[in-house]
């Protein structure tokens, strides 16, 4: 195999970790040397930690959908829940039920939060909160959140990242006023949470509870005259 080969299978199979994700992971690894100093059982285990640490940070590409009429997954996770529901008032989205799609990300899934649809953010706004269990409906209302408003081509779509149980640390790199593309990466939260989806009124939820969805890739909605095939773009 010459050099070219290998550098290509090696990319393959190294999945690339964000940079917000290397100082936990500088910090796991000193922990764990300086743990074993103490034990060398205690190196091992903290090596493990700091492998799964880069774990969670991992930052893969994605083959997203590019279609005006498809509402891309924002997370990784599993659908926990579909359900019609008023959006947090920050949103500025009225006060009549949306549908809503929730989708929760444990510790093990990429949190690497992207854009559902194209459009101009609107709308940037954090709340403080809570930090109860995320698969809780109640969560939506009382936990720590930050809400990204984007207008599309159907109208006002809001995305809102919920700190969880384990949760501490919502990042957001979006700015309001910017354009975004659909699958384009917008924020990540640390360590495990959930996503809520507020969809436009003529939206059709195509997915359904229980059901794994990916980031970037997975369409959780669409609407009249979607094609059949979309175009695709590496994210």
């Amino acid at each position: 195999m010459d050099l070219t080969s290998l550098y290509t299978t090696l990319r393959k199979a190294l999945v690339p970790v964000h940079r917000d994700g290397w100082p936990f992971i500088a910090a796991f690894f000193i922990a764990a040397i300086v743990l074993g100093w103490l034990w060398d059982p205690l190196f091992w285990i903290g090596l493990f930690l700091t492998g799964w640490c880069a774990y969670f940070f991992r930052d893969p590409e994605r083959v997203t959908p590019v279609s005006i009429d498809f509402v891309i997954s924002p997370a990784d996770g599993r659908v926990s829940a579909i359900s019609r529901a008023v959006p947090p008032r920050e949103a500025g989205l009225g006060d009549e039920p949306l549908q809503r799609v929730s989708i929760f990300m444990n510790v093990f899934n990429c949190h690497v939060n992207r854009a559902p649809v194209a459009g101009r953010i609107t709308r940037i706004a954090h709340k403080p909160g809570k930090f109860l269990n995320a698969e809780l409906d109640k969560a939506s209302d009382d936990n720590e959140r930050n809400t990204l408003v984007i207008e599309s081509s159907h109208g006002s779509l809001a995305v809102i990242q919920i700190a969880g149980l384990v949760a501490r640390r919502i990042v957001c790199w979006a700015h309001e006023g910017e354009e975004i593309g659909v699958g384009e990466r917008f924020g990540l939260i640390r360590f495990g949470s959930r996503l809520d989806v507020y969809l436009p009124k003529d939206a059709v939820v195509t997915v359904s509870p229980g059901q794994t969805a990916i980031a970037g890739e997975t369409i959780i909605a669409r609407y009249d005259g979607a094609p059949v095939q979309p175009v695709t773009r590496v994210q």
